[in-house]
Order: C-alpha cells, then sequence, then structure tokens
C-alpha cells in the first residue's frame, strides 16, 4: 500500500496547496478592490474562486475514491465504516 500512502500525501499537499490559493486569492482581491475601487472585476474574481472550488471538490471525490478502495482492498465495505462526527 506504499502508492497509496503516496497518493494521500500527494492529494494532502494539494488540498493545502488549493487553501492557500483561496487565501491568496482573498488577499489580492482585498488589495485590489481597495485600489481600484469601483473598476475591481468581480466577476473575474468570482469566476477563480468557483474554480479553485472546483478543484478542491475534485480533489474531496478522489480522495473518497482512494479510502473506499483501501478499505476495499483491506476486506472492509466503504459503507459499514462509521466516521466520527
Amino acid at each position: 500500500m506504499e502508492t497509496a500512502r503516496e497518493a494521500r500525501r500527494a492529494l494532502n499537499r494539494l488540498n493545502r496547496a488549493i487553501e492557500k490559493a483561496e487565501t491568496e486569492l482573498d488577499a489580492v482581491a482585498g488589495a485590489l478592490r481597495h485600489a481600484e475601487a469601483d473598476d475591481f472585476p468581480v466577476a473575474e474574481f468570482g469566476d477563480a474562486a468557483d474554480h479553485l472550488r472546483s478543484v478542491a471538490r475534485f480533489v474531496d471525490e478522489q480522495e473518497q475514491r482512494l479510502q473506499e478502495k483501501i478499505l476495499h482492498a483491506g476486506g472492509i465495505e466503504p459503507g459499514r465504516v462509521r466516521r466520527g462526527t
């Protein structure tokens, strides 16, 4: 399962990168909003944020898919595992 571990690590790194990109996008938007006032491209920044959320959902789906494969390989049905709240 070494490759599964590597995949989980890569997905975690990608998830952190997306979170950082969202933070940086917010920072840039704030600075530009202040500098440009009415000329700030609201729609374009909204689109960029939507794209980042889409990539984040993709990463979540891949994490879930990988988890199900790991459980299946271990003889556990994915639907039978209870998650903590």
